[in-house]
């Protein structure tokens, strides 16, 4: 019998299991209990929105989401949403998903910290984001029901969710600065990391080898 929180279903697949146990083995707590909550709450989104999102899809979407915070894909230095959807998009390859389905997970996972444009996406990348959100942001948090959230949270605890994911963006990122560029993640680095400043896109225009 499958697990059933707060109406909704998680998928009881072989896939989902193993996706379970891979984040589980590569992770902490931490992540683990909020990409589990990120998969509820896009779910309840979606109802809410009269979307239709694959939940298998959905659901390792959800579970690979951040797992580039702390495990990168390859010795390439890029930011820590492509090693994510990186991970994603081989572990389905390798389990014979359709490429379809793999560029779906993929998409969703890399454009999930990107203002604006993933809720105007495909299901699964709308739904995810949605759930990124309403955890990380408390968006959208007013529509749903109180006791499902409260449902929720009491399956897969916040505990000190703000300061110890903000450490968690820090550990992960401080090391490849760079690839912060024109992201939401260089607030963090600006926020925490001494030294650090970010370069805008003014200066890399005004610096670029154009003489006007």
């Amino acid at each position: 019998m499958n697990d059933i929180i707060a109406e909704v279903e998680i998928p009881g697949t072989a896939v989902v299991e193993e996706a379970t146990d891979f984040l589980r083995e590569t992770t902490g707590p931490l992540i683990f209990h909020h990409s589990l909550r990120v998969f509820l709450f896009g779910s309840l989104h979606a109802r809410k929105l009269g979307l239709q999102p694959d939940p298998e899809l959905l659901y390792i979407s959800a579970m690979f989401h951040d797992t580039g915070l702390s495990t990168p894909f390859s010795g390439e230095e890029q930011r820590f949403e492509l090693d994510g959807a990186d991970h994603a998009r081989k572990f389905l390859l390798d389990r014979g998903f359709s490429t379809e389905a793999a560029d779906v997970v993929w998409t969703t996972i890399a454009l999930h910290t990107t203002p604006g444009i993933p809720g105007r996406m495909g299901p699964e990348t709308a739904a995810m984001n949605f759930g990124v959100l309403t955890d990380v942001l408390g968006w959208g948090l007013d529509g749903l029901d109180g006791d499902q959230v409260d449902e929720i949270v009491a399956a897969h605890p916040r505990g000190e969710f703000k300061t110890e994911f903000l450490q968690a963006f820090v550990d992960g990122l401080r090391d490849r600065p760079d690839t912060t560029y024109g992201t939401v993640n260089s607030d963090v680095l600006e926020h925490f990391v001494p030294g650090f400043r970010r370069t805008t896109m003014v200066e890399r225009i005004m610096d670029a080898p154009w003489s006007k």
